[in-house]
C-alpha cells in the first residue's frame, strides 16, 4: 500500500498526456494505432519453442552491413548466435546499402523465428547506411517547429529502412535537453520545452510507424538533465517528482498516447523515483513495471540501451544486469558483452526458480507479437533489386534539405554583418574540438571561395598548436570579417561536446583586437556562452556536407533564415528567438 501511494501524483500524467494530443493539434491517426497482432500465430509458435529458444528471443546483438567473405571469424560468429543461440534480432551499425539488405537476407534465412532487425536511425536510414537520405538531428526539427518536416522524416526514415530489411529505429529521442552541458543529448533532443518536444516527436512516430517501421521513445525516464554520458559512468537525475512529471515525463506520456510501440530505457539513477541507491532506471522494476506499465499504461517493448555501457557495467556484472532487467520488466536486453553467458544465465535463473518461466513468455508474447505486427510471419526478406528505386529518392532528399535549411537560426546579426558583400576582405578560420578533423571546414571554405573573392582559410583542430592560431589571428587582423566556423562533434564517451579552451581563447582575443565575427555552429548551439561579443552568431546544429553548403549560402544571402532557437542561451538569449533575414535575389 506504501508504494501505491507514493505513486498517485503519477495518475494525472495519463490525462495530461491525452490533453496534450488534443492542445498540440497532432491528431492521433488511426496509422499509428497499437494492431492486435497474430495472436494465434504467436501461441502456436510459443507452444513449439524450447526454453533455449524463449530466452534467445530477448537477446539482442550488434552487426556490420559490410562485406564479409562467408569464411569469415566475424560472420561465423552472428551466424551461429543466430542459429544456435535464437537471437531475437540483430541491431545495424552503419555499412553499405547492398551488403545491408544483403546480410539481412543470409540472417534471416538462418533463424528458425524472423529477426527483428533494429538501427539507430536518429537522422534517418542515412544515419547508418551509405545512400539512404540524411537528415538532420532532431533540434535542427526544434528550430524549424515544423510537424510537417518531422512527419516527412519518419516517413522517409521507415519506407527506406524497411527497404534495406530493418524494422525498428532506436528513434525518436524524447529526452528534454535542458541541461547546457548535456555532453551525450544536446542536438539529439528537439530543445528544452517539454510541450514542443513532443509535438515534434509525435508527428516523426506517426509518420514512421505509419509507414510500416516501429519507432522507439527515449531514453525512460529522461535524459536530458545531465552534465554525464551514461557510455561512460552511472548519471543521476536530481530532479524531485514534480518536476520529473512537468518536464522528463510528460514527452513520453504524449509518445504512449500516440501509440508509439517501443520504448528504451536510461542507465540513470534516479532517487525521486527509485530509493535503492545507484539502482539504474534499467534495472529498476518501480520504474519500468510501476511507473512505466501500470501508471503510465505503456503496452509495447521495452528494450534496455545498450547494456555494454559503462553506465551499467562500471557497477554491475553482464549476466546479474541482464537478469535483473529482465526481472524489472524489459524485454529485449540490448548487446550484453557476452550474449552467450547471458542467455545460458537467463536459462538457469528459469530453471532454478529465481527467474519465473511466466516473466519470460510475457516478453516473448510482446516481442513475438511486434514481429507479426511488422508481417515478418509471412515475408520476412527484402528485395536487393528494389534499392535502387527507393533509396535517395530526389524527393527524399529535397524533403531532407529543406529540413537542414529550415532550421538555420540566425541569433545575432551586429551591425548587419550578414549578406556578405563580395567585396570584403574575409578570413575563414575552421575550428574542430576533434583530434584528427583538421579540415573539418574545407567543404565550407570550397563553397564561399566561390563566392568571396579573395578569400583567406586557416583550420586547427583539438591537436593543432597556439603558432597556427596565431598565424590565423595575425590574418584576421588585416581582414573585414573574420568567420569562425566551430566544429565538435557529438559521440559517446567523448564526455564533452564543446570547444577547446584554446580555440575559444583565439575568439575572444579576435574580440578583443576589434576584428569583426561572425561565428557558425555546426554543433552545439550553446557555444555562444563562451564569447557572446562576437557580433553575429549561426546555429546549423550537425556538420554535414549539406549544412557547410548552406551556411556560405546563409552568410551570403542566397537562402532565407528563419529558425528560432529551440533552447535558451543562460543570459543571452530565450528560447524562441531567431532573427529573420530574406533572401537576396541574385546576391551572388
Amino acid at each position: 500500500m506504501k508504494r501505491q501511494k507514493s505513486w498517485k501524483w503519477l495518475i494525472p500524467t495519463i490525462l495530461v498526456g491525452f490533453m496534450l494530443g488534443c492542445a498540440a493539434g497532432v491528431k492521433v491517426q488511426d496509422e499509428t494505432a497499437r494492431l492486435p497482432g497474430d495472436r494465434n500465430w504467436v501461441e502456436k509458435t510459443i507452444r513449439k519453442m524450447t526454453l533455449d529458444e524463449k530466452i534467445g528471443q530477448l537477446v539482442v546483438a550488434r552487426y556490420t552491413g559490410e562485406f564479409f567473405n562467408y569464411d569469415s571469424p566475424y560472420l561465423k560468429n552472428l551466424e551461429e548466435l543466430v542459429g544456435k543461440y535464437h537471437l531475437g534480432g540483430l541491431i545495424l551499425f552503419g555499412g553499405e546499402a547492398l551488403e545491408t539488405a544483403y546480410f539481412t537476407n543470409h540472417f534471416q534465412k538462418l533463424a528458425k523465428v524472423p529477426l527483428l532487425i533494429a538501427s539507430d536511425l536518429e537522422r534517418g536510414a542515412g544515419n547508418q547506411v551509405t545512400g539512404a537520405t540524411l537528415f538532420p538531428p532532431l533540434m535542427a526539427l526544434g528550430a524549424a517547429d515544423s510537424e510537417e518536416l518531422a512527419y516527412e522524416m519518419g516517413r522517409i526514415t521507415a519506407i527506406e529502412g524497411r527497404a534495406l530489411g530493418i524494422h525498428m529505429t532506436y528513434a525518436p529521442v524524447v529526452d528534454v535537453n535542458i541541461n547546457p552541458d548535456n555532453p551525450i543529448i544536446n542536438t539529439r533532443s528537439v530543445g528544452e520545452d517539454p510541450e514542443q518536444v513532443a509535438r515534434i516527436t509525435r508527428a516523426f512516430i506517426r509518420g514512421c510507424q505509419g509507414h510500416g517501421m516501429m519507432a522507439t521513445a527515449k531514453h525512460f525516464p529522461g535524459h536530458g538533465d545531465t552534465d554525464q554520458d551514461s557510455h561512460s559512468l552511472l548519471p543521476v537525475i536530481k530532479a524531485d517528482q514534480e518536476r520529473l512529471k512537468r518536464v522528463e515525463l510528460y514527452p513520453f506520456q504524449a509518445a504512449i498516447e500516440a501509440g508509439v510501440e517501443s520504448i528504451m530505457t536510461a542507465h540513470l539513477y534516479i532517487p525521486a523515483l527509485e530509493p535503492e541507491e545507484g539502482l539504474p532506471a534499467t534495472l529498476s522494476p518501480r520504474i519500468m513495471t510501476d511507473l512505466l506499465r501500470k501508471q503510465m499504461g505503456f503496452k509495447g517493448l521495452i528494450v534496455t540501451d545498450a547494456l555494454e555501457m559503462r553506465g551499467i557495467t562500471g557497477y554491475f556484472g553482464d549476466e546479474e544486469a541482464a537478469l535483473r532487467a529482465l526481472k524489472a520488466g524489459g524485454d529485449l536486453l540490448l548487446l550484453p558483452l557476452d550474449p552467450v553467458k547471458v542467455i545460458e544465465r537467463l536459462k538457469q535463473a528459469v530453471r532454478s526458480g529465481e527467474l519465473p518461466l511466466s516473466r519470460v513468455e510475457e516478453s516473448l508474447r510482446r516481442v513475438l507479437l511486434a514481429k507479426t505486427r511488422l508481417g515478418l510471419h509471412r515475408q520476412r526478406y527484402v528485395s536487393l533489386e528494389r534499392l535502387p528505386l527507393v533509396l535517395g529518392k530526389q524527393e527524399f532528399r529535397e524533403i531532407a534539405r529543406k529540413t537542414f535549411s529550415s532550421a538555420i537560426t540566425l541569433v545575432k546579426n551586429e551591425g548587419n554583418l550578414l549578406p556578405v558583400r563580395k567585396d570584403k576582405k574575409v578570413v575563414l578560420v575552421s575550428l574542430s574540438s576533434d583530434p584528427g578533423d583538421y579540415y573539418a571546414g574545407r567543404r565550407l571554405a570550397t563553397e564561399l571561395a566561390g563566392r568571396l573573392p579573395g578569400l583567406r582559410v586557416f583550420y586547427a583542430d583539438g591537436d593543432t598548436g597556439r603558432e597556427r592560431l596565431d598565424e590565423a589571428l595575425s590574418a584576421a587582423s588585416q581582414a573585414d570579417l573574420v568567420v569562425a566556423a566551430l566544429f565538435s562533434s557529438l559521440r559517446s564517451g567523448k564526455g564533452t561536446v564543446d570547444l577547446e579552451p584554446v580555440q575559444v581563447e583565439f575568439i575572444r582575443q579576435l574580440n578583443v583586437a576589434g576584428i569583426k565575427v561572425v561565428a557558425l555552429s555546426f554543433g552545439s548551439p550553446y557555444f555562444l556562452r563562451h564569447f557572446p561579443e562576437v557580433d553575429g552568431y549561426l546555429c546549423l546544429y550537425r556538420n554535414t556536407p549539406e549544412t557547410q553548403e548552406l551556411a556560405a549560402m546563409a552568410l551570403t544571402g542566397e537562402i532565407r533564415l528563419s529558425g528560432r532557437l529551440p533552447v535558451s542561451l543562460p543570459g543571452l538569449y530565450p528560447r524562441g528567438h531567431g532573427l529573420v533575414l530574406e533572401k537576396i535575389e541574385e546576391a551572388k
